[in-house]
């Protein structure tokens, strides 16, 4: 029998490797061993998807490759997602998540959002070119209680404080915990318009999510 880290190995692998098809075997296998399908997640496949990020940052992987990955995660999760215990991810915020006005770049907010997925968070997605306006139309409507903001253009970062302010003038922000990420965006940019936390990546969204709501 494969030993459990020997298999999350395979399953990060095959993430990383857009092995859509050998996934599903490499999941089954998992479960049949008996191992927590939390961590097989965790562990295995957002491992893997954190990988693909990298090289994607890093030039090496482009959109098409990156697709194919998430595909291959995505099948990992139809198989380990319904073994998940009651508790293992349970009682997660809702998330509202959105690249701001003035920026089309979709793919890192995409990884952040399948990361919160996995990690048990309610993503509403808003797309990308989102006006601040929407935002708090959603959270209104939703009660979520993260805001999570994208941009790629130092042009666009100017409109994540604006989503701020109109959390303020709503009165909401008080409930919502606002956090950004992206190229220009820093941790001193973060603090200078009032969000609640900047990060990096997408694993540092998610520990970040965690900290603020957890």
């Amino acid at each position: 029998m494969t030993g459990k880290e020997e298999l999350l190995k395979l399953l990060a692998a095959c993430v990383v490797e857009m092995e859509d098809e050998k996934i599903i075997p490499t999941a089954q296998a998992y479960i049949k061993a008996g191992y927590p399908a939390a961590e097989g997640i965790l562990h295995g496949l957002v491992e893997g998807m954190n990988k693909a990020a990298d090289l994607y940052e890093n030039e090496e992987y482009f959109i098409p490759e990156l697709l194919i990955c998430s595909d291959a995660m995505y099948n990992g999760l139809d198989v380990l997602s319904p073994h998940l215990g009651k508790h293992d991810f349970q009682k997660k915020a809702k998330v509202v998540i959105g690249v701001v006005e003035g920026d089309t770049h979709d793919i890192g907010k995409n990884i952040v959002k399948i990361m919160l997925e996995t990690a048990g968070y309610e993503i509403i997605d808003l797309g990308r070119d989102v006006p601040a306006a929407a935002f708090i139309e959603c959270v209104k409507n939703t009660g979520a209680s993260v805001v999570a903001l994208a941009t790629l253009m130092s042009t666009s970062t100017g409109n994540m404080k604006k989503v701020i302010d109109l959390l303020q003038q709503a009165g909401l922000r008080e409930g919502v915990k606002v956090i950004v990420g992206g190229g220009p965006i820093s941790a001193a940019f973060a603090e200078k318009i009032g969000a609640d936390g900047y990060a990096v990546n997408a694993v540092e969204a998610v520990k970040l999510a965690d900290r603020l709501v957890g």
